[in-house]
């Protein structure tokens, strides 16, 4: 286990967003290629309004095809098919409004709600951007005020930070390559 997975590992499940800032920041730069793939994500819990969402909804991960080729989210359903979702059909706006517990008895529609809510056109990009005081890769979504930046734990595990204009705290997550 390398040093920042260790460092990681002492955060988990749940830590403060200072101490996850922390680490954030000591963290190596990601290559856009480096990203290149199918990625399971979980959440690293810092009290953000979000935090258990994600994982309620039937959350996956990420696909990253290429730089101007990105699902910026997949979910699962409780057969196992994973499928991209189209961020636009995804009540964002509301989300923190609605609790965790709801959200996971809505899970269970999302084989019904799959038609609906599927993409098979990309709705994210990779550009390398400077965020606190680091030149990185990015996920710029098509058309929501969303930035997702990495940060590298391991060869197979990145740190994410998303940057949504609505909310004034960063939200973290952890992807960890399939």
């Amino acid at each position: 286990m390398t040093d920042a997975a260790t460092r990681l590992a002492a955060l988990e499940p749940a830590c403060d967003r200072q101490a996850a800032l922390a680490l954030f920041d000591t963290l190596d730069p990601v290559h856009p290629d480096e990203l290149t793939g199918r990625w399971h994500g979980r959440e690293l819990a810092t009290g953000h309004r979000l935090d258990g969402l994600l994982e309620a909804s039937g959350w996956y991960g990420k696909q990253f095809d290429g730089i101007d080729s990105v699902h910026p989210l997949l979910f699962a359903t409780a057969d196992g098919d994973i499928f991209a979702v189209d961020p636009k059909r995804v009540p964002l706006a509301v989300a923190d409004k609605v609790p965790a517990g709801l959200v996971r008895r809505g899970r269970d529609l999302l084989g019904v709600l799959r038609p609906a809510l599927r993409t098979r056109r990309y709705r994210a990009r990779l550009r390398e951007v400077r965020h606190r005081a680091v030149v990185t890769t990015a996920m710029v979504y098509d058309h929501l005020p969303i930035i997702d930046v990495f940060r590298r734990i391991d060869d197979t595990t990145v740190l994410g930070l998303m940057d949504f204009r609505d909310l004034p705290e960063p939200y973290f997550f952890i992807l960890t390559r399939d």
